[in-house]
Formats: C-alpha cells, sequence, structure tokens
C-alpha cells in the first residue's frame, strides 16, 4: 500500500507560480508511473500531467503545456509539479496518483494522494 501526501497548494495571483510536491511512503516508489489530476470547482476530475519510471518522459494536458513540468526524484521518493503563468481556470484541487500504467486515465491508477488546494485569482 504506497500512501502519497501532497504539499504546495495556496492561493497566487494570476501570472504567478507555485510547486507541488508528492511524498510516497514506499520504497517501491520508482517503480511506478505517477500522475497529477486536477478537479476544478463543480467539474468532473481531470489529467494534467504524466511521468515514466525514470522521469525521461513526461505527456501533458493541452492546456497546461508549456506552463507546467512535472519531475520526479526516485531517491527521496517525490513527483513534484512546476506549474508557471497560472490562471484562474487552473484553480482546482490537485491530487497526484501512482499506478502500473504510462496512462492519463484516473482508472488506471491504484494509489491517490489526499489532494491539495491551489486557488489562482484574477
Amino acid at each position: 500500500q504506497v500512501q502519497l501526501v501532497e504539499s504546495g497548494g495556496g492561493l497566487v495571483q494570476a501570472g504567478g507560480s507555485l510547486r507541488l510536491s508528492c511524498a510516497a511512503s514506499d520504497r517501491t516508489f520508482s517503480r511506478y508511473f505517477m500522475a497529477w489530476f486536477r478537479q476544478p470547482p463543480g467539474k468532473e476530475r481531470e489529467f494534467v500531467a504524466t511521468i515514466t519510471l525514470s522521469g525521461s518522459s513526461q505527456y501533458y494536458e493541452d492546456s497546461v503545456k508549456g506552463r507546467f513540468t512535472i519531475s520526479r526524484d526516485n531517491a527521496k521518493n517525490t513527483v513534484y509539479l512546476q506549474m508557471n503563468s497560472l490562471k484562474p481556470e487552473d484553480t482546482a484541487v490537485y491530487s497526484c496518483a501512482a499506478g502500473a500504467y504510462y496512462s492519463t486515465v484516473a482508472n488506471d491508477y491504484d494509489y491517490w494522494g489526499q489532494g491539495t488546494q491551489v486557488t489562482v485569482s484574477s
């Protein structure tokens, strides 16, 4: 059982930056594909970004390409989401997820964090 704990959310003005972290409890962290999802207020959960086991490849949802960067540090059992040029429409609860597949589909991920709130003011 992998436990994931996110941190780094908060309130930021449009155009600002935040860095989210997701720490895993399990030493097998490097065996899991990792991803970030978000759920805007009143909307369904949506894919944001995913990263391969080694961190060599990433895939992003179109609206965050060029603004967000997903990375991982397997020595620290942590995955990150650097978010730049934030927009009000990025406001959401952001959750990290771990799974056995390199996927944009939430159901493909087995373990989830509790989520961290990101609010972008205009």
